[in-house]
């Protein structure tokens, strides 16, 4: 009786291989709008898959149909898509969209490689273009259309083939949607908040870049003040500086609780004429102080955030961000400036950054910012959809100030009323850009929001880890 059992599940899951397996094939034949389906396969557990660029991904630990999807809605469009299925009871019912990051490129395999091992069917897109580089903005140079498809057009395409295809290979619909993102991501999840308030039920901003044409404007403006001269740092000139932020605002902690007030002494650490330790120069102070600075746009007056002490010799801060590493031709910050000012502003690839006026500073924000940035404050109908939205921001983030997301806040909250009824601001003491930092910052998002949409439990105080036992309790910000 057992044995009979036992060869019954196996037929029975075979079968359900096989059909799983014809089902995902039979995908390329579903017509799209303006798309088409470039492949769709059976990864088998355990199977690796190859990118586009020749890199191999780690296995996953389930069956999963990969869909393939290219996007033209418009003559000049190439956006690249890709939707994982689980198969079968692997799946649990729920579909989430994944953020990119920088100016994007590729699309974020590890992002939903992660994603699928929860058992979601997950999707993400390279934004429509492909390059090596997420500093790299080259692709918008005479091609209108491709920054549509970056700005907004792309995530749009890919929440709707992805629900579409995943409803003719699955005969459901998601019991719930999600979309994630972080940095560039992050602004993609308030742009669908914004402009597609009906295609989630939850959504994670994390850091986001939603100003994102006023970030870029800032890096260019501290660049001329500092005149292309931005004095380089030694580890160890970036560990005096961290050292006396901490000990001034601390209290021997190894990160600042809210660096907001804290003030760095930068005289003090001006090298004597007879200095054998680690001592700044006055070049290195001058850098210093114009990476804490704020300043003004010379657009509309708003805030150009500074960098918050506190976090300055951490590998992937100042050193990533704002300094670089020894030896290195430019920064993250300086290259995302320039490229956004060469490419989508001036449409000149020999740009000087030495040359930059308020004149090209103001058209970009007037120009590119209403199709890149997500500023808008109005989130009511995304509320009226019973959206939820967490947002979540480190307040020693070297790429994309705190005070940029305090500000989304303040902005939401004058003009979307019953804020506490839909979202929370999470600022996390000692986190860098999206992750890491000398702090306990890995924090269960996903799941405070799926409690929040599925069991409607609102998240109030969550708890912050570093994978060895330490721990900071984080609680919404004006809560």
């Amino acid at each position: 009786m057992h044995t009979r059992i036992l060869m019954l599940s196996i037929i029975l899951a075979v079968s359900l291989g096989t059909a799983h397996a014809e089902d995902c094939a039979n995908l390329t034949r579903m017509k799209l709008d303006h798309g088409v389906i470039t492949g769709a396969e059976l990864v088998s557990a355990g199977a690796s898959i190859a990118t586009p660029r020749g890199q191999s991904l780690p296995a996953a630990r389930i069956d999963y149909c990969r869909v393939q999807v290219t996007s033209k809605p418009t003559f000049d469009s190439d956006i690249r898509i890709e939707l994982w299925i689980p198969s079968g009871p692997t799946w649990n019912g729920k579909f989430e969209q994944v953020g990119n990051g920088g100016f994007a490129g590729s699309i974020p395999y590890g992002l939903m490689a992660r994603v699928l091992s929860l058992g979601y069917a997950v999707a993400g897109t390279d934004d429509g273009h492909q390059s090596s580089e997420s500093t790299d903005a080259s692709w918008a140079l005479n091609h209108p259309e491709k920054i549509k498809d970056y700005g907004w057009r792309a995530i749009n395409e890919t929440a709707l083939y992805s629900k579409r295809i995943l409803r003719r290979m699955t005969a459901k619909i998601p019991s719930r949607s999600y979309f994630v993102g972080c940095s560039d991501g992050g602004r993609e999840a308030l742009m669908m908040a914004q402009r597609f308030p009906a295609y989630f039920d939850g959504i994670i901003a994390g850091a986001p870049a939603y100003a994102m044409t006023r970030l870029l404007t800032g890096a260019a403006v501290r660049e001329r003040e500092l005149g292309g001269a931005a004095a380089h740092f030694s580890i160890q000139q970036l560990a005096l500086l961290q050292h006396q932020a901490l000990q001034a605002c601390a209290g021997g902690a190894t990160y600042i609780k809210d660096p907001r007030g804290c003030h760095v002494e930068l005289e003090t650490l001006r090298c004597a004429a007879d200095a054998s330790g680690p001592c700044l120069s006055q070049a290195q102070i001058d850098t210093a102080r114009a990476f804490y600075a704020e300043r003004r746009d010379p657009s509309d007056g708003a805030a150009l955030y500074g960098v918050l002490p506190g976090a300055e010799a951490v590998a992937g801060s100042w050193d990533n961000w704002l300094t670089g590493k020894e030896g290195a031709a430019s920064t993250a910050a300086l290259g995302y400036s320039w490229n956004y000012l060469a490419y989508l502003v001036r449409q000149d690839p020999d740009f000087k950054m030495a040359v930059v006026t308020d004149t090209d500073l103001v058209r970009g924000e007037r120009t590119i910012g209403p199709i890149i940035d997500s500023t808008s404050a109005d989130l009511s109908a995304f509320k009226a959809h019973g959206g939820k939205l967490i947002q979540y921001h480190g307040w020693n983030d070297p790429g994309i100030s705190p005070g940029y997301s305090l500000e989304y806040r303040e902005r939401l909250a004058a003009k979307t009323t019953g804020l506490q009824d839909f979202y929370r601001l999470y600022m996390v003491p000692g986190m860098l850009h999206c992750s890491g930092g000398d702090a306990p910052t890995l924090v269960d998002w996903q799941g405070a929001l799926e409690s929040w949409v599925e069991q409607a439990v609102p998240p109030g105080e969550l708890t912050a880890a570093d994978g060895h036992g330490a721990t900071q309790v984080l609680r919404p910000t004006d809560q």
